[in-house]
C-alpha cells in the first residue's frame, strides 16, 4: 500500500500535468485561431460547452465523493475493492443514461443540426472519463503515471494538429484532436487503476447509501455548470457564432490561469478529506490555514498580471481579429480571485465535513442569478456582459460558501493571514508599476509582455521579502538552503 506524499511533490506533478493540459491550448489556439474562422471556432466553442452539461450528468458527482469517502478505505484493500466497484457500476449507469439524453436532445432540437458532427465528436469523452476512473489516482495521492501519459498523448496531439488542421473548414479535425489530448488515454488509466485497486462491474450497490450524497454533490456541480457554462450557451441564442468565437478567447485564457492555479489546490483536497475523515482535526486546520496563507500571496498578483497584459495575451494567444476580446479578459480574470477561494471553502471544508447541502444550496441561487443576469447584460453588452455575469456570479457563491463554513474559517484566520493579503496588495501595486512603464517604453511586443512578466515577479517578491511575508520567507529559505 502507498504511503502519503509529500504534498510539495504532488502540487509539482499536478501542477505540471495542469500545465500540460494548459500548453495544448497554449500552442494550439494561437495557431487553429488563425487558421479556422470565427464562425468555425463559434460551433467549437458551443459544441464543446453543449457536451459539457451531459459530460457532468455522466459523472454524476461521483468523482468528488469517492475521493471524500475512497480516502477513509484506502489503507484497507477489501473496502476499497469494493467500494471502487461500486463507484465505477454507479458511473456506468449514469453514463448510458447521459448518451441517450444527448441523441434524444439532438433528435427533438432541429436547431442543433449544425452542430451535430461537433458534438457527436465531443461526446467521445463522455464514455473515456468514466473508464479513466481518474478518482483513483487522485484518493491514493499518485499523480505520476498520469503526469506521464499527459506528456506522451499531448506531444501526439500537437503532431497530428499541425498535420491535418491546414484550413478554415477544419474545425472538426480539431474536436477530434481535442477530445484525443484530453480523454484519449484514459482506457490505459483504466487497466492500471489495478495497481492500486481491483474495479468490477457489480449489482451489489449500497444505493441508499451513496445516491443521496452522490445526487447532492452532482446537482451541486450541475449548478456551477450552469453559471459557467450558461455564458456561452446564451450568448449563442441571443446573438452569434462570432461572438461565441470572440468570447471563447477570453474564456479560454481565463481558464488557462484559473485552472493552474487549481492544480496546486487540487492535490490538497485528499489530503484534507483524509484528516478530517480519521478526526485529526488539528492537523486539518494547520493544513487549511498555511493553504489559505499560500493562495492570498497567488491568487491576487496572477489576477493583476493578466489584467495588465490582457491585450498582449490576447495578441500573441490569438492574433488581432479577435482584440474585441481585450475587454471581456479585463472583466472576467477578476473572477479567478473569487472562484479559486469559493473552491478551498467548498471543496476543502464543506465537503469534507458533508456540507455538501449548503453547496448545493448556495450554487443553485447563484446560478439562477447568473442566469438571469446573462439576460440582462448580454442584449447591450455582448461578450463583455458574460464577463461581467460570471464576475458577479464567482463573488456571490464566494461570499456565501464562506458564511456556511464561518466556523472553520475562524479557527483558520490569523492575523497571519491579513498580512499576507496586505503584502500581496501591496505587491500588485509593483506589477501594475511595472507593466504601466514596459507598455511606455518597448514597442516590441515579445520584448514587451517577457520584460513585464519577469520584472513583475522579481518586484513582487522583493516586496513581499521586505514585509517579511511568512510564505515568501519560508521559500526564500529553501532556495538559499538548496
Amino acid at each position: 500500500m502507498k504511503k502519503n506524499k509529500s504534498l510539495g511533490l504532488n502540487a509539482f506533478l499536478n501542477g505540471l500535468k495542469s500545465v500540460l493540459n494548459l500548453l495544448f491550448p497554449l500552442v494550439t489556439f494561437p495557431y487553429v485561431s488563425r487558421v479556422l474562422s470565427v464562425d468555425g471556432m463559434g460551433i467549437y466553442n458551443f459544441s464543446y460547452t453543449y457536451v459539457n452539461y451531459f459530460l457532468l450528468l455522466a459523472g454524476l458527482g461521483i468523482s468528488t465523493y469517492a475521493i471524500r469517502e475512497g480516502a477513509k478505505y484506502r489503507d484497507n484493500k477489501n473496502a476499497i475493492n469494493s467500494f471502487s466497484s461500486e463507484m465505477f457500476s454507479i458511473n456506468l449507469v449514469s453514463t448510458v443514461l447521459a448518451y441517450i439524453l444527448l441523441i434524444l436532445s439532438l433528435v427533438i432540437f432541429k436547431n442543433l443540426n449544425n452542430y451535430v458532427s461537433c458534438i457527436l465528436i465531443f461526446s467521445l469523452q463522455i464514455l473515456f472519463t468514466t473508464l479513466g476512473t481518474e478518482w483513483v489516482y487522485t484518493i491514493y495521492e499518485d499523480y505520476a503515471y498520469i503526469t506521464i501519459r499527459s506528456i506522451l498523448f499531448k506531444i501526439i496531439s500537437i503532431i497530428f494538429l499541425f498535420i491535418f488542421v491546414r484550413n478554415s473548414g477544419d474545425y472538426l479535425v480539431y474536436a477530434g484532436i481535442t477530445v484525443l489530448a484530453g480523454v484519449g488515454s484514459n482506457i490505459l488509466n483504466f487497466f492500471h487503476a489495478r495497481t492500486f485497486v481491483q474495479i468490477r462491474i457489480t449489482k451489489k450497490i449500497r444505493w441508499k447509501y451513496h445516491l443521496k450524497p452522490i445526487l447532492i454533490i452532482f446537482a451541486s456541480a450541475l449548478a456551477v455548470n450552469i453559471y459557467v457554462s450558461s455564458d456561452t450557451t446564451i450568448l449563442g441564442l441571443l446573438k452569434s457564432d462570432y461572438a461565441v468565437g470572440i468570447y471563447g478567447v477570453s474564456v479560454k485564457i481565463y481558464t488557462i490561469v484559473q485552472s493552474l492555479l487549481s492544480a496546486i489546490l487540487t492535490v490538497t483536497i485528499p489530503r484534507l478529506a483524509m484528516l478530517w475523515g480519521k478526526n485529526r482535526k488539528k492537523e486539518y486546520l494547520s493544513l487549511l490555514s498555511n493553504l489559505i496563507k499560500s493562495f492570498s500571496i497567488l491568487v491576487l498578483p496572477a489576477t493583476v498580471g493578466l489584467a495588465m497584459l490582457s491585450k498582449e495575451v490576447v495578441l500573441i494567444i490569438a492574433g488581432k481579429k479577435y482584440l474585441p476580446a481585450v475587454n471581456s479578459l479585463v472583466i472576467i480574470c477578476w473572477a479567478i480571485i473569487f472562484s479559486i477561494f469559493s473552491w478551498i471553502f467548498s471543496q476543502c471544508i464543506l465537503i469534507p465535513l458533508k456540507r455538501e447541502g449548503k453547496v448545493l444550496k448556495n450554487t443553485i441561487i447563484t446560478s439562477l442569478v447568473n442566469v438571469v443576469l446573462n439576460f440582462i447584460f448580454i442584449p447591450f453588452m455582448s461578450y463583455d456582459g458574460t464577463s461581467l455575469s460570471t464576475v458577479l456570479a464567482e463573488l456571490m457563491v464566494m461570499v456565501m460558501n464562506g458564511y456556511a463554513c464561518k466556523d472553520i474559517l475562524v479557527n483558520v484566520l490569523s492575523k497571519e493571514n491579513l498580512k499576507s493579503i496586505l503584502s500581496s496588495i501591496i505587491g500588485c501595486l509593483g506589477i501594475v508599476l511595472i507593466c504601466f512603464l514596459c507598455k511606455m517604453g518597448i514597442s516590441n511586443l515579445w520584448i514587451r509582455t517577457i520584460f513585464s512578466i519577469v520584472l513583475s515577479v522579481g518586484i513582487y517578491g522583493a516586496i513581499l521579502v521586505f514585509l517579511k511575508n511568512d510564505i515568501a520567507l519560508e521559500y526564500l529559505s529553501k532556495l538559499q538552503h538548496k
